[in-house]
């Protein structure tokens, strides 16, 4: 059972963009996808609101995402949320062991 969430960063300008990026460059990023458990880590730009960036975080399962909330890199990301002054917004999804269903395939494109 995988869990997801959409954490939506916003700031003043593009502060949120520039946090996504130095998350990036300073090795975060890498660090986090390497953690075990960790299944998804990926920013996206809004393209009607530059001044949030979505986060797309997914992890196998809660004690993932708990050793990963009780990592060192918490407090690196904590300073550069208070750095670009951001607030969050979190949706939490949990997958559907099913899969998708039939009658909703016909809309997917592969």
């Amino acid at each position: 059972m995988a869990i997801t969430l959409n954490i939506y960063y916003s700031g003043a300008d593009k502060n949120a963009q520039e946090f996504a990026r130095e998350m990036v460059s300073g090795g975060t990023v890498d660090a986090i996808r390497a953690e075990d458990g960790n299944l998804r880590y990926e920013y996206f730009f809004p393209m009607d609101d530059p001044g949030t960036v979505l986060l797309i975080d997914s992890w196998q399962d809660q004690q993932a995402i708990d050793r990963h909330h009780a990592s060192p890199m918490m407090a690196q990301i904590a300073r550069l949320r208070e750095k670009y002054a951001l607030h969050m917004r979190v949706e939490r999804y949990v997958s559907d062991e099913a899969g998708i269903p039939q009658t909703d395939r016909a809309f997917i494109r592969e």
